[in-house]
C-alpha cells in the first residue's frame, strides 16, 4: 500500500489549478494554428490570431487566459493500492488554496441565495478507483458560457444514429457565439440520464482531437466535426469553417428503450491540467 502525504495532494491540486488557467494546452494551441492555416475568411483569421495571442500573453505574464476562470471541476483517477487522508477534504483544499494564491476570481456561490462562497469552491469531483499504485488528477476549470449551452436529451430508440447526430448538431447550432467557439463537443451517448452527462464531460478531457479507440465511434466523431463545421458560426460567431476544434464521443451501454445523449460544450479557451502524484 503506497500512503501519499495529505498535504503533498492539496500543493498537488493549486499548482494545478493556477497552471490550468494560465496556460492553454499545447494540442490546443496546435489546433487553433491548424485552423488559422484552413481558415478563408478575412474575420475568422483575426480572431484566431487574437486568440492565439491571447494565450501567449496569458502564459508570458501569468495571467488567466479568460476573466471566468471557471468552476473547478476534477476527476481523480486513484489506484487501489493508494491511500490518502481526506481525499475530498484536500481536493477541496488544494483549490481553495490555487484560488486564493493564483488571485482567481471567485466564481462559486450557494444556489438558492445566490451568495458567493468567495473560495470558488466546492469544486466538482469525481473519483474513480482503478488498478495500481498511481494517484492522477485531472482538474479542468468550467466557464460557463460554454457550460450553459449543454444539454441532454432522452431520445427514443427508434430516433436512431441519425437522430443522436441531429441533436448534437442542433445543440451546437442553437448555442451559437454564445459558448466563445470554436468549441470542443463532448458527447455522451448511452447509460441512463446521469451517466450520459457524466460521459460527455469526461469526453473533454480525452487529448485534443486524438479519436474514440473503436473505430465505429471514431467515424462518428468526424462525421459530427463535419457537419458542425459546416454550420458556419465560426470563431466567436465572426463566420468561418472552424466552429468547432474536434469532438470526444464517450459511449456505454443503455436500456433497449432507451437513447440517451447530452452534449457538453468546451470553448475555446480548453483549460485542462493532468498531475501524477
Amino acid at each position: 500500500m503506497r500512503e501519499i502525504e495529505r498535504e503533498r495532494l492539496v500543493e498537488a491540486v493549486a499548482r494545478g489549478l493556477v497552471r490550468a488557467v494560465r496556460e492553454l494546452p499545447e494540442e490546443v494551441e496546435e489546433a487553433l494554428r491548424r485552423a488559422l492555416t484552413a481558415e478563408k475568411e478575412e474575420r475568422a483569421r483575426r480572431v484566431l490570431e487574437v486568440l492565439l495571442e491571447n494565450a501567449a500573453r496569458a502564459r508570458q505574464s501569468g495571467l488567466p487566459l479568460c476573466q471566468d476562470t471557471g468552476i473547478p471541476v476534477v476527476f481523480v483517477r486513484m489506484g487501489e493500492e493508494v491511500r490518502v487522508r481526506d481525499l475530498y477534504g484536500a481536493v477541496e483544499e488544494g483549490l481553495a488554496r490555487g484560488a486564493r494564491e493564483g488571485y482567481l476570481r471567485a466564481s462559486v456561490c450557494e444556489v438558492l441565495t445566490r451568495r458567493n462562497t468567495g473560495t470558488n469552491t466546492p469544486g466538482v469531483i469525481h473519483v474513480e478507483v482503478v488498478p495500481g499504485d498511481r494517484l492522477e488528477v485531472v482538474i479542468l476549470p468550467k466557464g460557463c458560457g460554454s457550460e450553459n449551452m449543454s444539454r441532454l436529451a432522452m431520445l427514443p430508440p427508434a430516433a436512431g444514429l441519425s437522430g443522436v447526430k441531429r441533436f448534437v448538431v442542433e445543440t451546437v447550432s442553437r448555442a451559437g457565439a454564445n459558448p466563445c467557439p470554436p468549441v470542443v463537443v463532448g458527447v455522451g451517448l448511452g447509460g441512463d440520464f446521469e451517466m450520459a452527462a457524466l460521459l460527455a464531460k469526461k469526453a473533454l478531457i480525452r487529448p485534443l482531437g486524438r479519436p474514440h479507440e473503436n473505430p465505429e465511434v471514431a467515424r462518428l466523431e468526424e462525421e459530427l466535426l463535419a457537419e458542425i463545421n459546416r454550420l458556419g458560426i465560426g470563431p466567436l460567431g465572426f463566420g468561418g469553417r472552424t466552429t468547432a476544434l474536434a469532438v470526444h464521443v464517450e459511449t456505454h451501454p443503455s436500456h433497449i428503450a432507451s437513447l440517451p445523449v447530452a452534449v457538453n460544450l468546451q470553448c475555446h479557451a480548453h483549460r485542462m491540467v493532468r498531475v501524477v502524484v
